[in-house]
């Protein structure tokens, strides 16, 4: 196990406490502002959908490779999943600036309801999930690693497939 010093980790953390909770609190606050005079953004959602659906495909490749020793695979799987997230979250924060949010109209609220609800607790709970996880693995920290990947990876999984369900739910009636 790679020991780098302790104070480039504690470096690392707080960056991660800062954007765990910057990410959540940005995406709220520009809830709650529309952009005057800009065209809706209608095209993103089945775009942003599709991107969280690769990011699933990309995860269970990534496993598939790190299971057979392909680590260089596994890593450019992962950083690409990552950079997938970012721009899935670029591209929903632009649509809900331009937007207004679309209403569940459907036969099963209860249901989508319960995936929306858990998918957004998870979304938010994953961000430090990945970025420790990230952030071992880049410091040779592979033990720890793993640790965490066991919560990481199902939790991420689950936003992915999550999102694409939400869509394909709620797409019916958007405007």
């Amino acid at each position: 196990m790679n020991n780098q010093p302790q104070s480039t980790e504690k470096k690392y953390q707080l960056s991660i406490n800062i954007v765990s909770i910057a990410v959540p609190v940005v995406v709220a606050l520009l809830f709650m502002v529309r952009l005057p005079n800009v065209e809706s953004l209608t095209f993103l959602p089945p775009i942003y959908a599709s991107v969280n659906g690769i990011t699933a495909i990309l995860l269970v490749l990534a496993l598939a490779a790190i299971k057979n020793r392909n680590i260089t695979l596994h890593e450019n799987l992962m950083k690409t999943a990552i950079a997938c997230s970012f721009f899935f979250l670029v591209m929903y924060v632009a649509y809900h600036m331009t937007s207004d949010s679309t209403k569940y109209l459907g036969e099963s609220p209860v249901v989508y309801y319960f995936i929306l609800i858990s998918h957004i607790i998870l979304s938010i709970i994953v961000i430090p999930l990945v970025l420790i996880s990230y952030v071992r693995a880049r410091l040779g920290k592979f033990e720890s690693h793993k640790k965490i990947v066991r919560y990481a990876f199902p939790v991420w999984l689950y936003v992915a497939v999550t999102g694409v369900i939400v869509y394909l739910m709620i797409s019916p009636y958007y405007i």
